[in-house]
């Protein structure tokens, strides 16, 4: 296979044959985020690259939250910490190669890991990291966002991640990807506690116990 170099948004004419892929620049990247602006700046806001490459758009925006969460948090680490995991599982991509699958949940694993440990140095949590890793597992996935399978032909599923307020405990939720996005199927119907609005959501396909975020190291 050759390799070629067009602004590093190719990896060889042999993929771009075959898959079309092409990567999105930095410079396009970030003119399209900036139409978003706010919303790459909430450590909570959720974002989902249905091609997301070797992750160039997910990179992107966990930069600029990364800015705003040692803004707010860097002087506490637990405070840090729990947040950090709300930014990383807010972040979800799907691709069709599993290679840059595994790039791009390692790239955006090395880019949290750096900025932690440049912040707390010798009192970084090794077991933190595994959390981390774990989430990026179930949040990048190999797929098909068109078919809405993954690359055993099965429906792609992907995980809800909430955390209560001024709580270490996490709660997760698998809804099917083909469900969100399904609206002619059945829904469950509830009612917003403060404007009192009907929110639709799709049916759990699975719920999980709550538990401190600290025990998904131990699915790592």
């Amino acid at each position: 296979m050759v390799k070629t170099n067009l602004g590093n948004q190719i990896k060889s004419k042999h993929r771009v044959a075959n898959h079309g892929e092409v990567f999105t620049n930095e410079r396009e990247v970030n003119g399209m985020l900036d139409l978003v602006k706010n919303e790459t700046e909430r450590l909570d806001s959720r974002f989902l690259e249905p091609a997301c490459g070797t992750g160039n758009f997910l990179v992107a925006v966990l930069d600029r939250k990364l800015i705003i969460l040692k803004q707010k948090y860097q002087k506490s680490q637990p405070e840090y910490e729990k947040y950090g995991v709300i930014v990383i599982s807010s972040l979800y991509g799907i691709d069709l190669l599993e290679d840059n699958v595994e790039e791009c949940r390692e790239r955006l694993l090395k880019i949290f890991e750096k900025k932690y440990v440049s912040i707390f140095k010798s009192r970084c949590n090794d077991k933190y990291i595994k959390v981390l890793k774990f989430i990026l597992s179930e949040n990048i996935v190999c797929g098909d966002a068109l078919t809405m399978k993954n690359s055993k032909g099965e429906p792609l599923v992907f995980s809800e991640w909430s955390m209560p307020y001024n709580d270490a405990r996490i709660k997760r939720k698998e809804y099917s990807f083909k469900d969100i996005f399904s609206p002619t199927l059945l829904w469950s119907f509830t009612t917003d506690s403060d404007t009192g609005e009907t929110i639709v959501l799709p049916n759990v396909y699975k719920d999980h116990p709550i538990v401190n975020y600290m025990e998904l190291a131990e699915h790592e």
